[in-house]
């Protein structure tokens, strides 16, 4: 009876948590597209993980759909940074 009584509190605990990690996550980082050499610096919602490995992966894919090659992750980020950048992103903001 411990034991149902305490795997039942941790699924209650674990399932209160989760809505709570589901934060929005974004990434700016820079693209470049060749011929002729265009450069953007951008802000993009991430789906996945919100860690910049994954980002990398996500918006690699993503960018090179509309002809453009990631050159980095800038940072990624939650919503307390998304207003700060989003003048510096101009067209590119939340475009990708």
């Amino acid at each position: 009876m411990k034991n149902i009584t305490l795997s039942l509190f941790t699924a209650l605990v674990v399932g209160l948590a989760l809505p709570a990690t589901a934060a929005n996550c974004y990434a700016d980082y820079k693209a470049k597209q060749d011929n002729p050499l265009r450069l953007h610096y951008g802000v993009a919602q991430l789906t996945g993980a919100c860690d910049a490995a994954s980002a990398q992966t996500e918006l690699a894919e993503r960018l090179a759909r509309q002809g453009w090659k990631l050159l980095n992750i800038v940072s990624v980020f939650g919503d307390e940074g998304l207003a700060q950048r989003r003048d510096s992103a101009g067209p590119n903001y939340l475009r990708f």
